[in-house]
């Protein structure tokens, strides 16, 4: 059985996991109003993926006789002031991402939860990814300011991303 203290921080990710989620495809919605579905479409896969994490710690608590307990996931932000700007806030959220699977993993190791510290040594390498990826695109963002022909490229760019599923999930959309 899985310790109960463990078992809740598992379900707080989740929730964070979620939340996520629901702020990239909030930002999605955000960069579709303004005609950059190339970023739409990566903040679309991002979604995907964020939704891909929460699973793999719902099914783990499953697997490990745990108990899903869903938590309420708070209205994400709407409006931004620019793409960096929030692109900026997406980083903020992988570092908080970050900073919990840090914590996570300490309290693994002090429960001697073997099986958490296992998945969690793939989330700790995930998010070196993720963060990355995002400085990039706000470094790229900042390199082209308010170009506009700069801004379309990178759009370009930015909408050949596809998700885990790639065209699958493009073919259940048509």
């Amino acid at each position: 059985m899985i310790k109960p203290n463990i078992e809740e921080e598992i379900n707080n990710q989740i929730q964070e996991e979620f939340q996520s989620a629901y702020a990239y495809l909030a930002m999605s919605a955000w960069f579709e109003e303004k005609n950059l579905s190339g970023f739409a479409s990566w903040l679309k896969a991002q979604w995907q993926e964020e939704i891909e994490h929460a699973m793999k710690f719902y099914n783990h608590l499953i697997q490990r006789e745990g108990r899903p307990i869903l938590q309420d996931i708070e209205k994400p932000k709407v409006q931004f002031d620019s793409p960096r700007k929030a692109f900026e806030l997406a980083l903020e959220q992988e570092q908080h991402i970050t900073k919990r699977i840090h914590k996570m993993y300490k309290l693994a190791r002090e429960e001697d939860d073997y099986p958490l510290e296992s998945l969690l040594l793939w989330f700790i390498d995930e998010q070196v990814e993720e963060e990355e990826m995002v400085q990039d695109i706000i470094d790229k963002l900042k390199l082209v300011g308010e170009d506009g022909s700069g801004m379309y490229l990178l759009d370009r760019e930015m909408g050949e991303r596809q998700g885990q599923n790639g065209k699958e999930a493009e073919q259940s959309e048509n």
